[in-house]
């Protein structure tokens, strides 16, 4: 694939020293995929392992449908999927996790969805069954995703899950935070667009450990979501518009 060519669907996977399961995880997504217009773009978040070069090998074997994206210093994962959004090529972005626990089967299901749901929805939201994690993580995750709920409004089980598809031009437009990726859903809702959910089932990490800790993400995840809260108190109402010509 060179500058010029125009992928329908953009891949964007956010990573950071997941050299061990890129490896795998890329003959799936590569496999899920087969048959359609295509890209992926790795968004390396500045990793100390061999990533780096691992994607260089793989695109020096000939995955021309490959892009390797790096942050000279690890800035997060709304960051990474920040800076895949913003060099995606493809009308539709799908979103997933580099470590391995998103499936890649999911991915052509997410964007059909939103195909097939029409312009007035916004995102695929992938929502997840059989959650993997360990039990403290799965109670925490089902609070904050309750308590989200509660406040948000934003109909979505499962705000979390890595895997999700959005409207590029739309993605770009949404109000950027460190932890955006977590409020996809509500964030899209604020614009005035609809959301579609998909189940999907996670899988266990076969390598590494996560990079997130619980109580870290909880304490941000606060103050994330009273300033979600507030963006969507400050947009009440969303106007069609539409230029009136002579």
């Amino acid at each position: 694939m060179n500058a010029a060519t125009t992928p329908a669907i953009s891949i964007v996977i956010p990573c950071k020293n997941e050299a061990a399961n890129l490896s795998f995880l890329l003959d799936e997504v590569d496999a899920a995929l087969a048959g359609r217009d295509f890209e992926v773009v790795v968004v390396d978040d500045g990793s100390t392992d061999g990533t780096g070069e691992a994607l260089k090998k793989r695109v020096e074997a000939g995955a021309a449908h490959l892009r390797h994206i790096r942050h000279d210093r690890s800035a997060g994962q709304s960051a990474a999927v920040r800076s895949g959004v913003f060099a995606a090529r493809g009308a539709i972005v799908v979103t997933m996790d580099g470590d391995g626990q998103n499936d890649p089967v999911y991915l052509p299901k997410l964007a059909d969805a939103l195909k097939v749901a029409g312009p007035s929805a916004g995102i695929a939201a992938g929502q997840r069954l059989k959650r993997t994690d360990t039990k403290l993580k799965q109670f925490s995750s089902r609070f904050a995703n309750n308590l989200r709920e509660a406040i948000l409004r934003d109909g979505t089980r499962d705000s979390g899950c890595g895997l999700k598809a959005v409207h590029t031009d739309l993605f770009r437009q949404l109000p950027y935070f460190d932890g955006w990726h977590r409020y996809l859903p509500a964030l899209v809702l604020r614009e005035g667009y609809g959301v579609v959910h998909i189940d999907v089932v996670d899988r266990q990490r076969r390598h590494g450990k996560s990079n997130y800790g619980i109580l870290d993400r909880g304490l941000r995840g606060a103050l994330d979501l009273f300033g979600v809260w507030w963006l969507r108190r400050r947009r009440k109402v969303v106007p069609t518009a539409t230029e009136i010509r002579p």
